[in-house]
């Protein structure tokens, strides 16, 4: 069975770890070169390696998601080195948790512009390209969230660039299906981390209960949803948002 991405080129944002690091090496499984995307370079080292032990090209770049200027140059960049964009993962995402009246103007604005306007930087630089790109169009995937979609306290920052993020998309997909540019996001529930590993056993119980599948997601489970999302498996799919969350919720 062929390679579902064999000569695609992506970029990825926030590829140095996680969910961003996982879809990395998927792409380079399933045959695509990746750009890898991060604040810091150096970070990517470990990612690059994986694709390129898959026999693809790694192309690793600074940037900050949430700097229009460095966005488009990073784009140029892509497109410079590899020819053309075939897949583009929103990833890069940023917390900074706190209850809604004790939350600083900074720490706001700090989560929308990287979950938010971040994504919207690459989707703008992308999308120049796609257009371009006589009938074969191109795939943008974001990376939403379940609280996205049903709101979570102490978080009213992430909720809202989430959200927003899951109104862009939909709206990506209507300005640029014409061009045969999908637009598509993934909403991943909970998923197992660094972050959820240092939990107490009683505290990650309470919250596999509330899930029907009773276990944490991996982020392989979301790499393969993008993998779906990035391939022409997914040819007739845009404007949707694939929830990745073991039946959490609907």
């Amino acid at each position: 069975m062929a390679n579902r991405l064999e000569g695609k080129v992506a970029i990825v944002t926030g590829a140095a770890r996680g969910i961003g690091q996982a879809i990395a090496k998927a792409f380079a499984e399933e045959g695509a070169d990746v750009a890898l995307m991060d604040l810091d370079a150096g970070w990517l080292a470990e990612t690059a390696t994986a694709v390129e032990s898959a026999g693809r090209r790694a192309l690793k770049i600074a940037v900050d998601v949430a700097d229009g200027a460095q966005v488009a140059a990073a784009v140029g960049e892509v497109q410079k080195a590899f020819g053309k964009i075939d897949v583009m993962v929103n990833n890069a995402g940023i917390t900074r948790d706190g209850l809604l009246v004790r939350m600083s103007d900074e720490d706001w604005d700090a989560v929308l512009n990287v979950n938010l306007k971040g994504t919207f930087l690459f989707t703008r630089e992308v999308s120049k390209i796609m257009m371009k790109q006589r009938g074969t169009g191109g795939s943008i995937i974001n990376l939403a969230s379940v609280v996205g979609i049903m709101g979570n306290a102490g978080q009213a920052n992430y909720t809202a660039s989430k959200g927003g993020v899951i109104a862009l998309t939909k709206t990506t997909s209507k300005e640029l299906g014409k061009r045969n540019i999908r637009c598509n996001a993934i909403a991943p529930g909970f998923i197992q981390s660094k972050m959820t590993d240092v939990l107490p056993d009683e505290v990650k119980k309470a919250y596999q209960e509330q899930i029907p599948l009773k276990r944490f997601g991996t982020a392989e489970d979301v790499a393969k949803a993008a993998v779906f999302l990035a391939s022409d498996d997914s040819s007739y799919i845009t404007g949707q948002i694939l929830s990745v969350n073991g039946g959490m919720i609907g």
